[in-house]
């Protein structure tokens, strides 16, 4: 299949995961190959700029996760890891890319996958939400897990926006210290700002109901992460130094377990780094650099 010109929007396609569900994504550019797996409160158009840097010489493929935007489908009570893992799986069977780098929960994904597809011969991860050593040591607000579950149930997603930022660690600092009333009218008036924004991206409306599904996925691997001392595949381990604690000390903790690891973390990058909204120039010429180094394979 002909590849677009890094110049050239990107072409969207689909493809059917196990189960039927369709699954789409966008590709650009030309070169070796890496997929692009989202984590949580994002869609493709979040990866726009990262993309854009890889595709000067790579092939990109930005993955849309089900149940949201170019992947529309209904979250099943069964829902766990494996469906995100299948579903990548399928993508990179229809392009023939295996190299991936995945953000947040699709650093997670993309680490899952590549214990136990077979397939995924290059990977790079920035920031996987491993949670470590018993609560609350490891500083996880499981009260706002649980806060927002109940949130989502009762459909209030003023509340569930900062019960999600809580819960990842990743509330700024003044919605952190708010009286509660203040925290959900501040977050009430972004959800309506960001229901009148123009562009493709799907709204906060439109993902907060499936931020229990990427939870529930990462408590699916609580526990687990000393599984992936068994990749055998060259990572790289990707961080920000005003990313949260307990991210930072995942990916230290994977840089000593995983034998051909290499770590490189970002002065003044959070956990948006690689989003538009953060610094994706930078966390691209990082990734391509590994991918050209260790001989990215996968150009379709």
């Amino acid at each position: 299949m002909a590849t677009a010109s890094p110049t050239s929007p990107p072409t969207a396609e689909h493809v059917r995961s196990r189960d039927g569900t369709r699954i789409g994504f966008l590709r650009r550019g030309r070169g070796p190959g890496v997929v692009l797996v989202q984590g949580a409160m994002a869609d493709v158009h979040a990866y726009r700029d990262l993309a854009a840097a890889l595709s000067t010489s790579h092939t990109v493929v930005s993955a849309e996760r089900r149940g949201r935007g170019a992947s529309p489908h209904p979250y099943d009570p069964g829902h766990d890891i494996r469906r995100d893992v299948e579903d990548l799986d399928a993508v990179m069977a229809a392009t023939g890319v295996r190299a991936v780098f995945g953000l947040s929960l699709g650093a997670v994904i993309t680490l899952e996958a590549a214990r136990v597809l077979g397939v995924v011969e290059r990977a790079v991860v920035y920031e996987p939400p491993f949670y470590l050593g018993p609560p609350p040591a490891d500083g996880i607000d499981r009260a706002a897990i649980a806060r927002l579950f109940a949130d989502l149930e009762r459909g209030d997603l003023p509340a569930a926006l900062i019960d999600s930022l809580l819960a990842a660690g990743t509330a700024p600092p003044l919605l952190r210290r708010a009286p509660r009333p203040l925290a959900r009218a501040v977050a009430q008036a972004v959800l309506a700002a960001d229901t009148l924004r123009r562009g493709p991206a799907s709204t906060s409306r439109d993902l907060l109901p499936g931020v229990r599904f990427d939870f529930h996925d990462v408590a699916g691997v609580e526990g687990r992460i000393g599984q992936y001392a068994s990749l055998t595949q060259p990572v790289l381990l990707l961080s920000g130094t005003r990313s949260p604690l307990f991210l930072r000390r995942a990916v230290a903790t994977l840089h000593d377990l995983i034998p051909q690891s290499r770590r490189t973390e970002f002065e003044g990058l959070g956990h948006d780094g690689p989003w538009n909204t953060g610094a994706p120039t930078t966390v691209a010429a990082a990734v391509s650099t590994f991918l050209q180094h260790t001989g990215a394979p996968g150009a379709p």
